[in-house]
């Protein structure tokens, strides 16, 4: 399920208007005497993508019935700090292709790349300053902290085969998920909303991306490279032990475990084919998509406390729909 298919598009269109002013937003937000800056910038904003972190602070605004305007301009705080993190994140991984086209670091340079995720960073403060909520704030600061302990983390767990699932999810939900639940979360202190509301949102986010990125870490196994805009098979590439490895070692024979863990000690992939059958046999995509099911089981809970409505009625089917993901 791709983020411009007709099905995500129509659960997403409820806050279509509003995500043409968070553009705009956006937009100006990029402006700078720096030409180099924007350049970068707009490459990989314009790369597109899910934007289901801004979407999903528009839809909690929606069901909890707030329509200020600071909605638009934490969107964009949102994604850009999401922005921050991809630029970072590919120099990181030394990857070269996104979503289909060459990383902003392929195109640019890693100096450039880094520079201008700062920039970002630094511009999205400017911006969650401007909202003046302390509160606000604090909640963003925590966030981009914690995002930043997740990529250490996974970084100290790059070619360590004797990572566990606590460890895995420990990373996600640092790393990826912590964004989604800020999200939902400013979301409901916008609108006024009770501790058990914001938390019930909070939940919701965290839930969210935690499966979205089980999900993705599904496809790399899966999928197809050319639909899936990333290379086959990065993840083993780069040493990370993701679910499905996990889930395949403690299902397959010693002979199968000490293939794959050889592969992630040594981001080995001239085996790749052999341990993607290995994942495969060994049920190892019904166990990741069982603990995916999990937490979007999980998100529809929390969203089921919200006030019955059609912002409610997305929420609910973004969580279920997360399953049917193919790319």
């Amino acid at each position: 399920m791709t983020a411009n298919s007709p099905r995500v598009s129509s659960l997403l269109a409820v806050v279509a208007d509003d995500m043409a002013a968070v553009d705009r937003v956006i937009a100006a937000r990029l402006d700078s005497g720096v030409p180099l800056v924007g350049e970068v910038s707009r490459y990989i904003i314009a790369a597109g993508g899910k934007r289901l972190r801004p979407a999903l602070l528009l839809l909690v605004c929606g069901a909890l019935g707030y329509t200020g305007t600071a909605r638009h301009e934490l969107a964009a705080v949102v994604e850009f700090i999401h922005t921050a993190t991809l630029l970072h994140d590919d120099v990181v991984d030394d990857s070269s292709l996104r979503r289909g086209r060459a990383t902003a670091n392929e195109a640019f340079g890693n100096p450039a790349s880094v520079l201008v995720g700062d920039f970002l960073y630094s511009r999205a403060f400017q911006m969650m300053v401007g909202v003046g909520d302390m509160r606000i704030m604090r909640i963003l600061a925590d966030t981009t902290n914690i995002i930043a302990e997740g990529e250490v983390l996974q970084l100290m767990n790059m070619h360590d085969a004797s990572l566990d699932e606590a460890g895995y999810l420990r990373v996600i939900r640092s790393k990826t998920a912590k964004l989604f639940e800020a999200s939902a979360r400013l979301g409901a202190i916008l609108a006024g909303s009770s501790e058990a509301i914001e938390q019930h949102c909070a939940d919701y986010g965290q839930a969210l991306g935690t499966a979205f990125q089980v999900i993705d870490d599904v496809l790399d196994y899966e999928g197809d490279a050319a639909e899936m805009g990333k290379n086959l098979g990065d993840d083993l590439r780069e040493g990370k032990a993701t679910l499905p490895l996990i889930a395949a070692m403690q299902r397959g024979s010693a002979a199968e475990r000490d293939l794959i863990r050889h592969a992630i000690e040594n981001g080995a992939v001239d085996q790749l084919d052999n341990i993607v059958a290995i994942v495969r046999a060994t049920g190892a995509l019904d166990v990741t998509r069982e603990a995916a099911a999990a937490e979007a089981q999980r998100a529809i809970d929390a969203a089921k406390q919200l006030p019955e409505n059609f912002w409610r009625s997305a929420l609910l089917e973004l969580a279920s729909d997360l399953l049917k993901r193919r790319a």
